[in-house]
C-alpha cells in the first residue's frame, strides 16, 4: 500500500513538473517588443463600451480607430474613461495576451494632448486593480485565452455590445 502511494505521488510530481516545464516553454524568452508608434488622437465618439460590472463609478471605452495587433502579439488601443460628471481621462495601452500583461505607454493631459509615460513597466493584468479596464479587454475579446485575437476586427465584433461573448482569460 505504500509503495502504491509513493508511486502516485511521485506521477503527481513528475505531472506537475511537466506542466510547469511547459509553462516555460510556452514562453518567448527571445521575444522583442516591436517599436512603439506614437499614441494616435484622441476620440471620444464612437467608442466601444466595455462591461466593468456595477461597482464602478467610470465608464470605459476603447476606440475601434486605435486597435492594432503588432507584430510581437500586442494590442494597443487607446482607452477612454469617463466620469458621470463629465470628467474624461485616456490611456495608449497595449496588452500581451501570452503573458497576461498590460502597460500604459501615455496618458493624455485635460487638454487632449499626450504625455509619454517614462520607462513604461509591463505589468499584470491583476495588479491591485489599477488595470482593471485592461483585464475586462482582455476578456472581453482581446485575448483568447492566453492567445492574441486573431485580428483587429474579431475584437470589435466581440465588444460590439449586442456580442459580448466574455473569454474569460483563465
Amino acid at each position: 500500500r505504500m509503495r502504491r502511494l509513493e508511486r502516485l505521488v511521485v506521477a503527481l510530481l513528475m505531472c506537475v513538473a511537466c506542466g510547469a516545464m511547459a509553462q516555460l516553454s510556452d514562453q518567448d524568452l527571445d521575444w522583442k517588443e516591436t517599436p512603439v508608434p506614437p499614441p494616435p488622437a484622441i476620440r471620444t465618439s464612437g467608442l466601444l463600451p466595455l462591461d466593468m460590472g456595477r461597482d464602478t463609478a467610470l465608464k470605459f471605452g476603447v476606440d475601434p480607430a486605435s486597435l492594432v495587433i503588432s507584430k510581437d502579439g500586442v494590442v494597443r488601443y487607446v482607452m477612454v474613461a469617463s466620469s458621470a460628471s463629465g470628467a474624461m481621462n485616456a490611456m495608449y495601452e497595449g496588452i500581451r495576451c501570452a503573458t497576461g500583461e498590460f502597460k500604459t505607454y501615455a496618458r493624455a493631459t485635460t487638454a487632449g494632448q499626450w504625455n509619454a509615460v517614462q520607462d513604461p513597466q509591463w505589468r499584470s493584468l491583476y495588479d491591485n486593480g489599477l488595470s482593471r479596464h485592461a483585464l475586462a479587454l482582455a476578456n472581453q475579446g482581446a485575448c483568447i485565452g492566453r492567445t492574441t485575437a486573431r485580428s483587429v476586427g474579431a475584437i470589435v465584433k466581440a465588444l460590439k455590445p449586442s456580442q459580448q461573448p466574455q473569454h474569460r482569460y483563465y
